[in-house]
Order: structure tokens, then C-alpha cells, then sequence
């Protein structure tokens, strides 16, 4: 299975970036807060302290609440970077799949699903060029047969018709 490079790496980079932060954050509460129980409770500590999970309990407690904001965030805006550009173009495909094949899907600038977009244009584009000129080529091959045109003037047309036909491909 391929997967589109860019949007691979685009896709890494706010993971790991989140990860990079988050990580980040809890080193540096860890870091204070290991600073300061030191200088405040070191001659005390054989009476304050009766085990190490008393003393990094609350750190641990902290680097998880920086891990789970940061996982929130993570979960709540990386989503709507793609899921805003897949409806876009779902609601475009819908009105495709009705008939309409002046339909064009606009995402905004920036948005990392722009090339799918564009191809989905240039795919029905494509499309509605060929329908186009089969309706023509059908239009002048109805007006051949009735005028009475002669049998090797509708057989051109209707071979015309079968070639632009056949640049869709069925099953």
C-alpha cells in the first residue's frame, strides 16, 4: 500500500512535535520540583520522606496531566486539519455521484489535502468532457438519421460515438 510522502511526514512532524513538547514539559516540572524539595526539605528528609514513590508521586502525577493535556490537543486539533478537507470533498463527491459534473471541490489554501482535491476536479473534469462530446456526437447522429442521411454517415457518427465512448472504462 503507497502513502503520499508529504502527508506522511506532515502528519509525523505534529505527532512528534506534540510528543517533543509534552516531554519537554514534564522534564521541566520534574526539574523544578526536584529543585525545590531538595533545597527545602534535604536536612528533614529521613523524617519527611519514608519512600522514593512519596517523593515522585506528585511528579509523576504532573508529567501525566502534561501528557494527557498534550494528548487532548493533540487529539482535538490534528483531526480537524483532515477531517474539515474530507468533508469537503465527500460533499463534492455526493453531488458528483448525483450528476453533477460541474461540481468543483474547493478546500482552502494551506490545506494539506489539496492535491486530492484537485485530482477528484481533474478526474471529473476529465469525465464531463467525454459525456460532453458523446452528447454532441449522439446530437448530430439523431439529426443525420432523421434528415435520412445516408447509411455511411451514421455509421461514421456511430462509430465516433463508440470511440469517445470508449475512453471510459467499465467493467
Amino acid at each position: 500500500m503507497s502513502v503520499k510522502k508529504t502527508f506522511q511526514q506532515w502528519l509525523h512532524l505534529r505527532i512528534l512535535g506534540v510528543i517533543i513538547l509534552s516531554s519537554l514539559i514534564a522534564a521541566l516540572i520534574l526539574y523544578f520540583y526536584a529543585r525545590n524539595e531538595i533545597t527545602s526539605s534535604f536536612f528533614d528528609a529521613h523524617i519527611k520522606i519514608r519512600r522514593v514513590s512519596d517523593l515522585l508521586l506528585p511528579v509523576v502525577v504532573a508529567g501525566s496531566m502534561v501528557s494527557l493535556i498534550s494528548g487532548v490537543v493533540l487529539a482535538l486539533f490534528l483531526p480537524q486539519k483532515i477531517a474539515g478537507p474530507i468533508y469537503n470533498i465527500e460533499n463534492g463527491l455526493k453531488r458528483i455521484r448525483k450528476g453533477d459534473l460541474t461540481t468543483v471541490i474547493t478546500l482552502r489554501k494551506g490545506d494539506i489535502l489539496n492535491d486530492l482535491a484537485e485530482e477528484v476536479n481533474d478526474a471529473t473534469s476529465e469525465i464531463h468532457k467525454t459525456i460532453r462530446q458523446s452528447k454532441e456526437i449522439l446530437t448530430e447522429l439523431l439529426i443525420n438519421i432523421e434528415t435520412g442521411s445516408e447509411k455511411s454517415a451514421l455509421q461514421k457518427g456511430a462509430k465516433e460515438l463508440q470511440n469517445t465512448l470508449e475512453q471510459l472504462t467499465t467493467k
